[in-house]
């Protein structure tokens, strides 16, 4: 009939392999099983991509609006580009143009949704910078790598481990902002530091943050989720948002503090001054914590003598 008809959900399986799961089992924190963990170091998971579809009309009632003025909305805010929003209201679906996700399960799914049964969670929206390259001015790949291990403990104790991969880059800013905001943290007076982390944000996109949690909760609902036993973050927004939505929260747990590379020192002690939950490890920060942490110096708009030293000074740091 001419239909044009594509999948929107695509599942199936893989082995993930990552250095810092070596090196945990290495270190003896991981024990391959032959099931869970091989080992070489690789973990086994089901994994599943997902392209986000609105049903229109459920939208609305969540947002709170009507659906006449949520399609005017969303028409606006893409500059038109979905005229059918308006001329074909019969038409309640809608793919909005944003980025999708993938769920990462460790162990078996089945077990989910049972509440007494262990679950391990760890919602990461997407830092390509450090996720992928392995920069060091935030603590997003080590955050996300202690989940997995985390996940991979806990399937292995009969449990089950995910981690739900949102394409948020930014805070759903994008990479060419984010960039502009880690040059302001550079280049301000006095360089980076804690105390301006949130105030750089704003300077160069009028807002702190434009991820909208609303929705966030939704693929834990997908699976069955109604108890989080070990929720891998640190984020009241996330938490917020799922508990929220029905989902109980038993354990919130922060990102160990010798996984916090230097230069993200700034990063994780702002935000944890300003509401992030500190968990057992990060009590002690204070204004006077806030005002005292700095990041890297980078030598911006110095003569060149002084960059000369402030490259030496860094060589000798990595070298020492």
């Amino acid at each position: 009939k001419g239909f044009d008809i594509r999948p929107t959900i695509a599942v199936t399986k893989a082995h993930i392999d990552l250095p810092e799961t070596r090196e945990a089992v290495a270190a003896g924190r991981l024990v391959p099983d032959g099931k869970i963990l091989l080992a070489g170091g690789q973990s086994i998971v089901s994994k599943a991509a997902i392209e986000p579809v609105w049903y229109l009309p459920e939208i609305a009632r969540r947002f709170g609006c009507t659906e006449a003025m949520l399609r005017q909305s969303i028409f606006r805010m893409t500059n038109g580009m979905y005229p059918e929003l308006i001329t074909r209201p019969d038409i309640k679906i809608f793919l909005p143009p944003i980025g999708g996700l993938t769920i990462y399960i460790w162990g078996d799914p089945d077990t989910i949704p049972d509440e007494d049964i262990e679950l391990t969670c760890r919602v990461h929206d997407e830092c390509n910078g450090s996720d992928v390259f392995g920069s060091d001015i935030c603590t997003c790949r080590p955050y996300l790598t202690h989940a997995i291990e985390e996940c991979i403990k806990t399937a292995q104790r009969g449990g089950a481990g995910v981690v739900i991969y949102f394409r948020k880059e930014g805070r759903s800013l994008g990479e060419v902002t984010k960039y502009l905001v880690y040059n302001t943290r550079k280049r301000q007076e006095g360089g980076d530091s804690a105390e301006n982390y949130f105030n750089c944000t704003e300077q160069v996109a009028g807002v702190q943050d434009t991820r909208f949690q609303a929705l966030m909760p939704d693929p834990l609902h997908f699976l069955g989720v109604t108890r989080i036993h070990n929720f891998i973050s640190m984020s009241d927004m996330k938490y917020n948002a799922i508990v929220n939505t029905g989902i109980e929260i038993v354990n919130r747990v922060e990102i160990p503090k010798e996984l916090v590379p230097d230069d993200a020192q700034v990063e994780i002690t702002a935000k944890v001054y300003h509401g992030y939950n500190a968990g057992k490890a990060y009590q002690n920060i204070d204004e006077k914590e806030l005002k005292k942490t700095v990041g890297r110096e980078y030598a911006y708009g110095k003569p060149d003598e002084e960059k000369k030293n402030v490259v030496e000074n860094v060589v000798k740091n990595v070298v020492e």
